[in-house]
């Protein structure tokens, strides 16, 4: 049986992990988070040569590829300090893969001490920062859709709804059939699309029918596949990273302090 983790002090000093997808399609929710760990009086660096932290490769079964790309990734992030990462889905990739990656290999335990610094942003927000967020904005209603491994594999996904219930003016709506998976699951959505499409279809379906003016989720991939079903209905409603979203509630999103 797994343990309880356990979590360390405040740090001062952070390294970011934005992820290849927030990296590519918004960057703005990096600058997000790097503003909201700010906030709590912590310094981030972002190292720029970071790159996917190979799940991809990983999950379709170029085990050779996905070390390279995670002895890389490892390489970027020496000092010992914490790895605050912008998705669930990279962060099982770290901190449950990464040493069953490297076992029995020279880089054994340096990827077992690597993924143990390895933390989701909510999480770290929640455990680490103890974060307590004053909410800025204006009264609105928001849906929250949870991802796969943040619910499955990290354990993490409680603590989304944790910050957000932190917000006196936002009313948190829970979709029906939380818990189902959104369709994406990475490679999962080109080798299997009618599958995906159906089952994205779903999840747009019943996070609309929440009645909430947005939804809000702390992976990005889910949020791509989600997005795009929507738009590709001609919706209006769609998905913002809790990063986004709670950088814009306490009056920090695009770096304003």
């Amino acid at each position: 049986m797994e343990q309880p983790r356990i979590y360390p002090a405040k740090p001062r000093k952070v390294y970011l992990y934005a992820t290849c997808l927030v990296d590519a399609f918004d960057p703005d929710t990096g600058l997000d988070a790097i503003s909201l760990l700010e906030q709590q009086g912590i310094d981030v660096e972002f190292v720029p040569k970071q790159t996917c932290c190979g799940q991809p490769a990983y999950s379709s079964g170029y085990t050779e590829e996905a070390r390279a790309v995670a002895e890389h990734q490892m390489a970027l992030f020496p000092e010992n300090i914490p790895v605050v990462i912008l998705s669930g889905s990279c962060g099982g990739m770290m901190v449950h893969h990464y040493p069953r990656l490297f076992k029995d290999h020279p880089l054994e335990a340096t990827a077992k001490s690597f993924s143990a610094r390895v933390f989701e942003l909510t999480e770290f927000l929640a455990n680490v920062c103890r974060a307590q967020f004053k909410d800025q904005g204006e009264q609105t209603t928001v849906a929250m859709h949870t991802s796969c491994a943040a619910r499955r594999e990290m354990n993490v996904h409680v603590y989304t709804a944790h910050l957000l219930g932190q917000l006196d003016k936002v009313e948190l709506k829970h979709p029906q059939y939380e818990e189902e998976c959104c369709g994406f699951g990475g490679t999962f959505s080109v080798r299997h699309p009618n599958i995906s499409e159906a089952m994205v279809d779903d999840k747009s379906n019943n996070l609309k029918n929440t009645g909430g003016v947005e939804f809000v989720s702390a992976d990005w991939g889910c949020m791509l596949n989600i997005n795009g079903a929507l738009e590709y209905k001609g919706e209006t409603f769609k998905g913002k990273h809790i990063a986004r979203f709670l950088a814009e509630r306490t009056g920090v999103a695009g770096g304003e302090q």
